[in-house]
């Protein structure tokens, strides 16, 4: 793409800015009275043009104004935006309902989707914490009824599976719980490949369960991510441009389908920084699903142990600037939690 000019960079600002905030085509005479340019409405017209010729503009119309293309908007993004952070009053207030949950993660995802939602006006996305290797750490054996046991099997960093398994025969409960303080003793800290190197060291009860803990922590490894909490979604339909279009059934088919979730959720893995925001406009070039649509995401949680990925999916006429702000403060917020509270 062409370089542009210092005037050029300001009018494309310009378009951008009045775009998101109207939904209309951008007009010269409309950019030369809102913001009372020093120049002419036929310089204006000039410079648009030049834009709409390099690509960063396009004309819905013949006779309308320009809006942004996804060029224009990834070099805005790119190149011009200011970084911006959420007003202090904003982030102390939402400390503040965090710290008031105690340890608390499922109200922590469902509250940080509803902050993420209501601050960028778009529709949110967040996956529950998630070991980036998963470990043992604690087991629970319980008898329930005949040959019946409830086994809860809780992963370092908080993760809990429970499952109902029917074993060879009746087993009182007292030893039942002497078996899992034996493996919760043997396995403490392992991950799937000693906890398999053990397996020939038990026989009976003991390798029955730890058969099934097998099992448990190769699905934990092989998942992308843990459990997804969506908001929203009326903010994204609500927008003029997805009215009771085909847009909106798409945009419903993204947060519904678990599979464009994983792809956004491991890209958001490989290639952003703990704490860094990443912004996909357009599915560029990689999502079909994604044409309509900006994304913006990070990553969250204790690099190495326990992470999970937060964003926001919105129209490519989002606000920038508050969506990213309030992305890196959610992100900065939830890893502090992690850290403190399932780090250990």
């Amino acid at each position: 793409m062409q370089e542009l000019t210092e005037r050029q960079k300001f009018i494309l600002t310009l378009v951008v800015h009045e775009h998101i905030r109207t939904a209309m085509p951008v007009g010269s005479q409309r950019l030369v009275e809102r913001f009372y340019l020093d120049m002419s409405s036929a310089t204006v017209r000039n410079e648009l043009g030049a834009l709409t010729d390099m690509g960063y503009l396009r004309q819905p119309h013949t006779s309308a104004g320009r809006v942004p293309s996804e060029e224009g908007y990834r070099y805005f993004v790119g190149r011009l935006l200011q970084e911006t952070e959420l007003p202090e009053a904003t982030r102390r207030t939402i400390s503040h309902q965090f710290y008031q949950m105690r340890n608390d993660v499922d109200q922590w995802m469902r509250l940080t989707a509803s902050v993420l939602a209501n601050q960028s006006r778009a529709a949110s996305l967040v996956t529950a914490p998630h070991p980036e290797q998963a470990r043992f750490k604690h087991l629970e054996l319980i008898g329930t009824r005949g040959r019946q046991v409830l086994m809860v099997l809780v992963m370092v960093g908080g993760e809990i599976h429970q499952r109902i398994l029917t074993v060879n025969e009746y087993t009182a409960q007292d030893h039942l719980s002497a078996a899992a303080n034996s493996l919760t003793a043997l396995l403490e800290g392992k991950d799937i490949n000693a906890i398999r190197a053990a397996r020939g060291t038990l026989d009976g009860l003991e390798l029955e369960v730890l058969d099934w803990i097998l099992d448990e922590i190769g699905e934990t490894s092989a998942a992308v991510a843990g459990e997804v909490y969506l908001d929203g979604l009326a903010n994204v339909l609500a927008q003029p441009e997805f009215t009771g279009s085909e847009e909106a059934r798409r945009a419903v088919h993204v947060l519904e389908e678990r599979s464009v979730l994983n792809d956004l959720v491991t890209r958001s893995l490989e290639t952003s920084s703990q704490g860094g925001v990443q912004v996909l406009i357009g599915g560029e070039g990689t999502w079909s699903e994604l044409r309509p649509f900006s994304v913006v995401l990070a990553r969250y949680g204790t690099p190495g142990l326990i992470t999970g990925t937060l964003g926001v999916l919105g129209p490519m006429r989002m606000s920038y600037g508050r969506t990213i702000s309030t992305v890196r403060f959610m992100s900065g917020l939830l890893s502090d939690l992690v850290s403190d509270t399932l780090g250990d």
